[in-house]
């Protein structure tokens, strides 16, 4: 016979347990649940001689327990004790961007792999768990897993903040200034920018940096240059051609920064000359 012994002071966890364990799809499984002085105790007894399976169930339902009522409280201790300098509501932003990466199936099968082996390393030896102990010292591989991957949040949160608040320094830069152009045609394809003014003709782009209305480590695309030439230029109205009919991280930041100014089109003669001319090139 063998026995596997959980103990917890988690009622929760106690439940989960004794509901999962006593849905195994085996034969000759037993379980007790049993109170002591200081732990509650739910052990499993299998009798049956499909050893390996046996423990298999067990390490899945351990595993997936450690993922249900651990993980979110770790993480948080991570950044209590690692980023304590951000404020309550960027600590749970930070905490919202960890578990959405944590549940992309890529990561998540990782997580899963390194807490399962770790309970068939211990159950090949052991044959009682304490988890709480176990989760504080038996897997150093998951925790590393958690940290990394919440440094990675960190800085997401931290680039991400610092693109809104530089959206927002260039969005009053236009708000508090007079419209030097009445309008600008941008027509965008494949990533690249094309300005025209009132008349349709073209308007250079700007690529002196010592003109440049914003510096920033921030690079908000290929369009850098164009996106200062029309800072610089200041239209009253911006159109916007999209030529393949899709908005990038580009597009989605002039309309950001300039706001009701813009207009997208995506069916008028500019676009369909550009659309055309691009068909053409896309042949040759």
């Amino acid at each position: 016979m063998k026995s596997v012994c959980v103990k917890s002071n988690n009622k929760y966890i106690i439940d989960y347990l004794l509901k999962e364990f006593s849905n195994i799809n085996l034969e000759h499984i037993y379980l007790s649940n049993l109170s002591f002085k200081i732990y509650h105790n739910v052990i499993i007894h299998y009798t049956g001689d499909d050893i390996a399976t046996f423990y298999t169930y067990v390490c899945d339902i351990l595993t997936k327990c450690i993922l249900f009522f651990y993980e979110r409280k770790m993480v948080k201790n991570l950044i209590r004790y690692h980023y304590f300098y951000f404020n309550d509501i960027e600590k749970q932003t930070i905490l919202d961007t960890c578990f959405e990466a944590f549940h992309e199936p890529e990561l998540y099968e990782e997580k899963y792999k390194s807490i399962f082996s770790s309970f068939d390393r211990y159950l090949s030896e052991h044959h009682s768990i304490v988890l709480s102990g176990f989760v504080n010292f038996r897997l150093q591989e998951y925790r590393d897993l958690l940290d990394y991957h919440t440094d990675l949040s960190v800085s997401n949160f931290l680039i991400e903040r610092e693109y809104h608040e530089f959206i927002d320094i260039l969005h009053l830069y236009v708000a508090s200034k007079e419209s030097s152009t009445n309008v600008i045609h941008l027509v965008y394809r494949n990533k690249d920018s094309i300005l025209l003014d009132g008349n349709k003709d073209f308007i250079p782009i700007d690529t002196n940096l010592s003109n440049a209305t914003y510096l920033s480590d921030i690079s908000f695309s290929s369009n850098d240059y164009c996106l200062n030439t029309l800072l610089t230029l200041l239209p009253e109205k911006l159109y916007i051609h999209l030529i393949h009919e899709y908005e990038d991280e580009f597009i989605t930041t002039l309309k950001l920064i300039f706001d009701s100014r813009v207009s997208i089109c995506t069916d008028c003669d500019i676009c369909h000359v550009y659309r055309l001319t691009s068909k053409q090139v896309s042949k040759e």
